[in-house]
C-alpha cells in the first residue's frame, strides 16, 4: 500500500512539473525552468524510485550492473551541468524537442541515481552503502552548481527578458533566485537521501547485533 501511495505521489509531482502553470513561463523564467527541474529530480524521481524498489517493478533487481551508485552519480552530473551550459539550456527553452529531451534525460537520470542508492533487495547492505555515498557525491555536486548559478556576477542565460517572465526582476536576479532552489532543493534532497538510507543501514546492523546476543 506504502509503495502504491509513493508512486501515486511521484506521479503527481511530474504531472505538476509538466503541465501545470510552470511551463507556461519557461520562455522567459530561469526560476520557473529550475523549479521545473527540481521537482523532476528531487521530488518525483526519489518518490518513484522508492515506490518501486525490491518490488518485481525494480530494473535494479535485474539489471545491477546498470545501477552502480558512483556510476549514477557521475552520470547525472554529466546530464545536469551538460544542459545547464548556455548553448545547451537555450537549446531546452526554445524548442520542444530540447525541452523534451532535457526533461526525460533528467527524469532518467534522477531515477537511476535513486534505484542506484535505494533499490535490490532489503539486505543489500554493501550496495546501500555505496548508495549513501552516491546521494553524497549527486549532493555536493548540485550544490556547487547551484552556488555557482546563485552567486554568479552575469547573467549566464540572457534570454531571460527583463519584466517578460510575469516577474519584476532582471535576467541575473532570475538567474540567482533559480541558483538558490538549486542548492536548497537539490542539494538538500540528495542529503537527506543518504542520511535516511545511514540511519535504516544502522537499524538493521543493531537488529543484527541484538540477535546475536541472545
Amino acid at each position: 500500500m506504502m509503495h502504491r501511495t509513493l508512486l501515486l505521489l511521484g506521479v503527481a509531482a511530474l504531472a505538476i512539473a509538466w503541465s501545470g502553470a510552470l511551463p507556461r513561463f519557461l520562455g522567459h523564467s530561469f526560476t520557473a525552468h529550475m523549479a521545473m527541474h527540481m521537482t523532476v529530480v528531487a521530488v518525483a524521481a526519489p518518490l518513484l524510485a522508492v515506490g518501486v524498489a525490491g518490488s518485481r517493478a525494480d530494473p535494479s533487481l535485474t539489471r545491477r550492473a546498470w545501477f552502480a551508485p558512483m556510476s549514477a552519480s557521475l552520470v547525472e552530473l554529466v546530464i545536469v551541468w551538460g544542459w545547464h551550459a548556455p548553448a545547451l539550456h537555450s537549446f531546452a527553452r526554445g524548442t520542444t524537442a530540447g525541452l523534451a529531451l532535457e526533461q526525460a534525460s533528467f527524469l532518467v537520470s534522477g531515477l537511476l541515481v535513486w534505484l542506484s542508492a535505494f533499490g535490490g533487495r532489503p539486505n543489500e547492505n554493501e550496495r546501500h552503502a555505496a548508495g549513501i555515498i552516491g546521494l553524497l557525491l549527486t549532493s555536493m555536486h548540485m550544490t556547487l552548481l547551484g552556488a555557482l548559478l546563485g552567486l554568479g556576477t552575469r547573467a549566464l542565460y540572457t534570454h531571460s527578458h527583463h519584466g517578460g517572465n510575469g516577474l519584476d526582476i532582471s535576467p541575473l536576479a532570475d538567474q540567482h533566485i533559480g541558483g538558490a532552489i538549486m542548492l536548497l532543493a537539490g542539494g538538500s534532497a540528495y542529503l537527506i537521501g543518504g542520511l535516511v538510507l545511514m540511519a535504516r543501514l544502522l537499524r538493521i546492523d543493531d537488529s543484527a547485533l541484538g540477535r546475536e546476543q541472545r
